[in-house]
């Protein structure tokens, strides 16, 4: 962090503070205060670290006034309207766009090591057949420090370049040998000869018995699901896993720990709740009676998939993610699909009606992701499974650059004690 020439002042009684404060290259100044408890014996309070910085980076920015989400300074609409998702894993990682030649090499690196450790299939196979696909996900990945001893020293810079290779490369893999596992279909291996999201969706939907034929307007759809949830700053995923490795733990242990932080309803969660939302309302007649509730303060029925907590005007993700639904539901269709109809009748209704407008309630990722995923096959208990492959790529980025940090020190948050003061021991037959 550069050296800062603005200060603010901070009166405590009769003493008075100086706190540096430290200019970004875009967003509000923050206020350093990592000698406020050495010079005055406080701490700060900041439950939920809404208004705390823990880090500096260079990844990804958000303006959630202004719908702004920026990766290494490129909008969304445009890395998710042009670019592909490995392409967009390389800008994360690496801070630029490919060359040519650069992205060659890069495809080939990821594609070369989708497959998994013939052994690792016995770890499937030790989970009851009805797991939840994240909770394989959780100790395969957490497993994987097991099997690839090469990559799991994070002082040497080589071992984590191979570590972020091998993550990003087999998480597909993961995720849809957790998903065949939880059906009882056999595992589908990867291929070399397809891109990225078709690979993904060919070891989902494949069986051994008859060809599967991607379709390439599903394949791009799933890839910009994949580009859209790629980075999204210090969420609490993210914030998880750079908490893991401040400890110094392996890449494969932080990730686990990202991905069991996801599994959260309120972070990862969303679309899935999104879809059982969908599954309650019905039909697209009842959708008035649910507008009405939504509106009532005294109903605890909320929209799942309107509005966003940091996004307080609209979400730039949705705007793009939108496209690809239309384009999903015009080729597979919402007429046999009551829980699409629903979902396109209540978009409708909700952009229709002045209340959402007027409290900025649009549509987020989140809706048009689980709208998507639903068209194209996959069980709600997949949602998340999907975003965490998505995101990876996002922990990664987060995790070398932390370790890159020369001010990289072990996280320890403070605390606001309210609990009893010393009290004596008292023995068990005088209580």
């Amino acid at each position: 962090m550069a050296d800062s020439k603005k200060t603010a002042n901070l009166t405590i009684g009769d003493q008075s503070y100086e706190l540096p404060i430290h200019s970004p290259t875009v967003g509000p100044d923050v206020l350093d205060i990592r000698k406020l408890y050495s010079q005055a014996g406080v701490f700060t309070y900041d439950p939920g670290f809404t208004s705390t910085a823990a880090c500096n980076s260079t990844i990804t920015y958000i303006d959630g006034e202004e719908g702004i989400l920026l990766h290494r300074g490129y909008p969304i609409d445009q890395l998710a309207g042009k670019s592909h998702y490995l392409e967009v894993c390389f800008l994360l990682l690496y801070g630029h766009l490919p060359t040519g030649k650069e992205l060659e090499d890069f495809e080939n690196r990821v594609t070369n090591h989708t497959m998994l450790h013939e052994q690792m299939q016995h770890f499937f196979r030790g989970f009851r057949r009805d797991a939840h696909p994240m909770a394989i996900m959780v100790g395969v990945v957490g497993a994987m420090s097991a099997f690839y001893h090469d990559s799991t020293d994070i002082n040497d810079p080589w071992q984590r370049e191979v570590a972020s290779i091998r993550l990003i490369a087999k998480m597909p893999t993961i995720a849809a040998w957790a998903y065949k596992y939880h059906i009882g279909q056999p595992f589908v291996y990867p291929r070399n000869d397809l891109d990225y999201a078709s690979n993904f969706l060919r070891m989902c939907f494949a069986v051994p018995a008859e060809e599967y034929e991607v379709n390439p307007i599903l394949s791009r759809a799933m890839d910009r699901i994949f580009t859209l949830h790629a980075d999204h700053e210090q969420n609490a995923s993210t914030s998880t896993v750079r908490l893991a490795s401040s400890s110094g733990a392996n890449p494969f242990a932080c990730i686990a720990a990202g991905i069991a932080c996801l599994w959260g309803q309120a972070h990862g969660g969303a679309n899935q709740a999104c879809l059982e939302m969908l599954k309650e309302i019905g039909t697209p007649e009842n959708i008035p009676e649910y507008i009405a509730r939504a509106k009532d303060k005294n109903d605890p029925f909320r929209l799942m998939g309107f509005g966003h907590r940091v996004y307080k005007n609209f979400d730039p993700r949705a705007t793009v993610m939108k496209q690809s639904a239309d384009k999903v539901l015009e080729l597979l269709g919402v007429e046999n699909n009551p829980i699409l109809a629903t979902a396109k009748a209540l978009e409708e209704a909700a952009l229709a009606d002045p209340y959402f407008a007027e409290k900025k309630l649009f549509p987020n990722v989140d809706f048009y992701s689980g709208i998507i995923l639903e068209a194209m096959g996959f069980p709600t208990s997949m949602f998340t499974p999907i975003f965490a492959l998505s995101r990876t790529v996002g922990w990664i980025s987060q995790w070398k650059e932390m370790l890159d940090d020369p001010q990289n020190k072990i996280g320890r948050p403070r605390q606001l004690y309210r609990g009893e003061t010393e009290r004596d021991y008292v023995d068990i037959e005088n209580r």
